[in-house]
């Protein structure tokens, strides 16, 4: 069994600095982005389970097999054989080749390197367990799910061992209709300058079911977002769950329990209060985040400093261009007595700035799944 491994944590696009970052701060070793903005680290059992625990803003982690390459299928077949397969996947354990992709390579069948990919590892797993050629091997028992990626010809073979998404906290017992996901939510206040400074006040003026706003009070008071949910890894024959269990231990003893936040959480819509409440208990934020059904319009504080973050609804969500015009433009001369705060609205629509009456101090282009975002940051004035 290995005891050592080459991982690699995938993002959205844009977000892989912030992944680094995270990987730095956990003390991961060997951090690196590729060309390909990819991000790979080093490390053992332990490091595997604790970056699963810990990353806000990555999808996966995944343990890097091999990587080769691969111009012929009979290339693609002799150097899969060749990989420690037998010291990765134990006799009946399932191992689907779940995910096939080519980009700019020889090799352009995804369905055809799938195939010839699984033909390999089955191969080498029948020596290995000394199973005639012919016979099968049994496939019962816990999932290694492995992905292979060929770009340029060079092929990476990979494991998955989160299992679902890292944005899957397990917090969000409902969802509204067009929901944030929440990694991309932990990416976009890392953006804002709000974490330097917790003690400012947060709003989210349409917070839905609460994304925004639960993300902020998480990461304010250092608590591992993958507390509340399981990993892939966990069922594999050669982890020791004693090591999860030691790394949660770890991140309950962090938890800054004596911070008090000012964190709310607003929205039009009094159902989407109540589950945005109801999701913050399950995150274990009760009382931490006050909620209240209201306008974005009706808002107004006397606090002179805060961060206001916002995803309100855009032009593929309303399907109304009018109403969504005349929702910045509100958006716009509500916010503007708010000169010493800082705003941050992720929105679609090119159009925004013009409709919402000032021009950003600063934009940054993010993906929302594969829908262009843009998020559009004004600062505000610094406080004499």
């Amino acid at each position: 069994m290995k005891k050592q491994f080459k991982f690699m944590a995938t993002a959205a696009a844009g977000l892989e600095s912030l992944v680094a970052k995270e990987l730095r701060h956990l003390e991961m070793e060997n951090v690196t982005i590729d060309d390909r903005s990819r991000v790979f680290f080093d490390g053992d059992l332990s490091s595997m389970a604790k970056a699963n625990l810990w990353l806000r803003t990555a999808d996966r982690v995944k343990i890097v097999v091999g990587e080769f390459k691969a111009r012929t299928f009979d290339d693609l077949f002799e150097q899969v054989y060749a990989l420690p397969w037998d010291e990765l996947i134990p006799f009946g354990c399932q191992f689907p080749v779940s995910k096939a992709k080519s980009v700019k390579s020889t090799l352009h069948n995804e369905p055809s390197i799938q195939s010839i990919t699984k033909k390999a590892i089955v191969k080498k797993l029948q020596k290995a367990y000394h199973r005639p050629d012919g016979m099968p091997i049994p496939e019962n028992g816990a999932k290694f799910s492995i992905e292979i990626a060929i770009h340029k010809d060079q092929a990476t073979v990979t494991i998955d061992t989160s299992g679902e998404s890292l944005f899957k906290r397990g917090y969000r017992q409902e969802k509204g209709e067009a929901p944030l996901k929440e990694n991309m939510a932990a990416a976009i206040i890392m953006f804002t300058n709000w974490l330097a400074n917790p003690n400012r006040s947060f709003v989210d003026p349409t917070c839905g079911s609460g994304t925004f706003t639960i993300e902020a009070a998480m990461m304010a008071l250092n608590m591992a977002p993958g507390m509340k949910r399981d990993f892939a890894f966990t069922a594999w024959p050669w982890f020791d769950r004693n090591l999860l269990e030691q790394e949660k231990s770890a991140a309950l003893a962090v938890i800054n329990k004596d911070l008090r936040l000012d964190i709310q959480g607003f929205d039009i819509d009094g159902r989407m209060i109540e589950i945005a409440k109801r999701n913050a208990l399950a995150a274990g934020l009760d009382g931490v985040i006050k909620y209240k059904q209201m306008r974005l319009q009706d808002f107004q504080t006397d606090a002179l400093d805060g961060v206001l973050v916002s995803n309100p609804p855009y032009g593929v969500r309303l399907e109304d261009d009018e109403a969504v015009a005349q929702l910045y433009a509100e958006m716009g001369k509500t916010f503007a007595p708010l000169q010493t705060w800082s705003k941050y609205i992720l929105t679609s629509d090119l159009l925004f700035e013009s409709h919402y009456g000032a021009k950003a101090t600063k934009k940054r282009k993010l993906y929302n799944g594969t829908l262009r975002t843009d998020l559009y940051m004004y600062f505000g004035k610094r406080i004499k």
